[in-house]
């Protein structure tokens, strides 16, 4: 079985993924969805998060260029940030939503230098908008960005558009395909229920 599937089938078996198609969940975006994954549940098993790890370094032995830099977005981003970065013996940062309000005002955190190149790890990617943003912080500083890893991905269209518009470049482990494959086959629902939640992620 291939990593991005057994990924699919450890969030399901900590309950990191819900499904509720007669009261749907609320999005930080405000996109109102039947599925809600929650990866922070992730931290607390370590079979799971040394897995997560290990797909990461996978899909970074891939890439033509290498980082210099791990970077995570805040927050849910940052835990798996630092595990890479140390299995990768590399260097970690870390950016805010938005700058700090006191101190130095900082919205990336950590030693970097212009030039360097970075790889952006976040936990999900819904519409892509956070880790855009976080892409661009970067950039602004004089960072290269190689691109953003995630865990996963509900493999809305709107993100596709949102990453091609920002020249932006990601990949996710595992994705909304194979999870709700993985549940067919578990019985946890059935195909009609597979369709209504794919017909319900394509018209986004």
């Amino acid at each position: 079985m291939e990593l991005s599937q057994v990924l699919a089938r450890d969030l399901l078996s900590i309950q990191a993924v819900q499904i509720n198609p007669n009261d749907y969940f609320t999005w930080t975006s405000g996109i109102k969805s039947p599925i809600y994954c929650d990866n922070r549940l992730t931290m607390s098993y370590p079979k799971i998060r040394n897995k997560i790890s290990e797909a990461f370094v996978q899909l970074i032995d891939q890439m033509e260029e290498k980082p210099d830099v791990i970077a995570g977005c805040a927050t849910a981003g940052i835990p798996h940030a630092a595990w890479l970065a140390e299995m990768l013996d590399l260097p970690m940062i870390y950016v805010r939503s938005k700058p700090k309000g006191h101190g130095k005002g900082n919205q990336i955190e950590g030693a970097f230098k212009a030039g360097q190149k970075v790889v952006v790890i976040e936990d999900l990617i819904s519409t892509g908008g956070s880790s855009i943003e976080s892409a661009h912080a970067l950039q602004e500083e004089g960072l290269g960005v190689l691109g953003v890893l995630a865990i996963f991905t509900y493999g809305l269209q709107k993100s596709e558009k949102n990453f091609a518009d920002a020249g932006i470049p990601y990949q996710t482990i595992t994705d909304f395909d194979l999870l709700v494959d993985a549940l067919v086959v578990d019985g946890e629902i059935q195909e009609a229920e597979k369709q209504q939640l794919i017909s319900w992620r394509d018209t986004l």
